[in-house]
């Protein structure tokens, strides 16, 4: 259980204008400060338009369909599912060539 213990840091990320505590792997801190500021950047710049006019629930969402949005393009950009195919082809070209 140590060993799990040294793998894990506890750290603060500022989210929007709130201290958020996590555990998290120490291999991943940076992607998790990095994860909240770019939360931090789209919340503010959704607040700065809509503060006042919608819920902060609202906010929120909207930042994480903006976000959830890029994941899923970066997603569909990195997709490998039609290489396979053609490389499995090739693979066997090859081969039954060499045979």
């Amino acid at each position: 259980m140590a060993e799990v213990n040294k793998e894990k840091l506890n750290i603060k990320l500022l989210v929007y204008d709130e201290n958020v505590d996590v555990a998290v792997n120490r291999e991943d801190e940076q992607y998790y400060r990095a994860a909240a500021k770019l939360i931090t950047e789209r919340y503010g710049a959704y607040a700065q338009v809509y503060k006042g006019r919608k819920s902060d629930h609202t906010i929120a969402l909207m930042t994480l369909v903006e976000i959830a949005l890029r994941y899923e393009k970066e997603r569909d950009r990195n997709d490998t599912a039609p290489y396979e195919g053609i490389l499995s082809q090739l693979s066997a070209e090859i081969e039954k060539a060499l045979k």
